[in-house]
């Protein structure tokens, strides 16, 4: 770990917004589930699956956080209110959403420099959909790449494992 990073999600610098749920106390029942978006992405169907996971977890603690972001093929054009409307009106989609923010390089969101900055910037989404499991203790529980479907049976065993 760089010695520049915070020691977990909880202390990192986040906004003040649906996007700062890692900066809640670390407790039994915040787990936070951070994936970058892209409405117009041959991934974007897996808001159908994120949004099954946050029906299925919500209530045992788990907050699912989509972060639309245009940093990869220029997929994600809208203004932070057409793409929630796109998202509710396309996928149903009822978890939360962040303002549209850069994911990867020096004006990412606070989140992804400290993802880049703790486990180096191999770690950083290279493509949209890339997912990251935050435990009650702020700490990375996972990250997987675009390809890895929210309801993999490796995903969720690891949710089942941080819940309890």
């Amino acid at each position: 770990m760089s010695s520049a990073a915070s020691d977990n999600a909880h202390s990192s610098p986040s906004p003040r917004s649906t996007a700062a749920c890692c900066r809640f106390p670390p407790g039994p029942a915040i787990r936070c589930w951070w994936f970058n978006t892209a409405s117009f992405c041959g991934y974007t169907p897996q808001y159908r699956d994120l949004e099954a996971l946050w029906l299925q977890y919500r209530d045992r603690g788990l907050v699912v956080l989509g972060v639309p972001s245009n940093d990869f093929g220029a997929q994600e054009p809208g203004t932070s209110a057409e793409i929630k409307s796109f998202c509710e009106t396309n996928y149903a989609v009822d978890f939360p959403l962040t303002e549209k923010y850069r994911v990867v390089g020096g004006n990412a969101h606070p989140f992804y420099a400290w993802v880049a900055a703790t486990l180096g910037e191999g770690a950083a989404p290279r493509w949209n959909f890339h997912k990251y499991l935050i435990g009650p203790d702020g700490a990375l529980a996972g990250a997987w790449p675009s390809s890895v479907r929210p309801g993999d049976k490796a995903i969720t065993q690891e949710i089942d494992k941080l819940l309890g």
